[in-house]
């Protein structure tokens, strides 16, 4: 199966303008047989903690707003893997990621541990599994990917690939990460012989920087594909699966 992580531009906060940017990533993948593409975390409107109003950007994965929103990335070949701040009706925030298949959302993972002190983001508490295809993979969210046993966790329930929204626009003083993330990449696919491919924002915006850590990584640890800094790009490789069955399992 073909997979691919889209490195999008770094956005400037509350900016949805990504929706555009995701569907033409979309129309390519139909058009090569990629299956599943994965986008970066936050990619749509940003990191709340950043944004002066998260909630003008949030969106209730309740009813069908977020269904609603999606809607131009509707695919019958390709599913894609969409990061956004979740809002529920208590108004509790979310760093969320969801799985979009065929025109529905077939799951959501919930950023477990938020990456800054005092995110306005809350936990989540769930470790779901999802299959599309014939694959059964697991979405952890950035700094979730430095915490090895979510991973396990995940492979336990059948996971063979772990996919990693992740958004490392940061002040420049602090944004250098890309070759750690890279290392826990290499680490992941190593000890828990799995498929990881990450997708990361690029670029500068409103004095903020993220050079990019987007990869592709094979069960033994080798580097398939690596997007190049400050760039955006679409890296694709093809991973091994087994019973098709597309489905969100908990």
């Amino acid at each position: 199966m073909k997979v691919a992580a889209y490195q999008a531009p770094l956005l400037r906060s509350g900016s949805l303008e990504a929706v555009d940017l995701i569907r033409t990533r979309v129309e390519w993948c139909e058009s090569h047989g990629v299956v599943i593409l994965c986008c970066p975390e936050a990619i749509l409107g940003g990191l709340a903690d950043y944004a002066a109003d998260p909630r003008e950007f949030a969106i209730d994965a309740r009813g069908d707003q977020l269904a609603r929103v999606l809607a131009p990335l509707a695919s019958d070949t390709v599913t894609t893997i969409v990061g956004f701040t979740e809002v529920t009706g208590t108004g509790r925030l979310y760093n969320s990621a969801a799985v979009f298949h065929k025109g529905s959302v077939i799951g959501l993972y919930r950023k477990l541990h938020p990456s800054i002190n005092r995110s306005i983001y809350d936990a989540g508490d769930q470790m779901p599994v999802f299959q599309v295809g014939g694959l059964t993979f697991g979405i952890v969210i950035c700094n979730d990917a430095n915490y090895p046993e979510l991973a396990m966790f995940m492979v336990s329930k059948g996971a063979t690939a772990l996919f990693i929204p992740t958004n490392n626009g940061l002040p420049p003083e602090k944004a250098d990460v890309a070759a750690h993330a890279r290392s826990v990449d290499i680490a992941l696919a190593k000890e828990n012989n799995i498929w990881v491919i990450r997708a990361d924002v690029s670029g500068r915006t409103n004095g903020m920087v993220s050079y990019g850590s987007s990869g592709i990584i094979d069960p033994y640890g080798n580097i398939l594909q690596s997007a190049h800094q400050l760039t955006e790009e679409l890296i694709v490789a093809d991973v091994e699966v087994s019973v098709p069955e597309p489905t969100a399992m908990r």
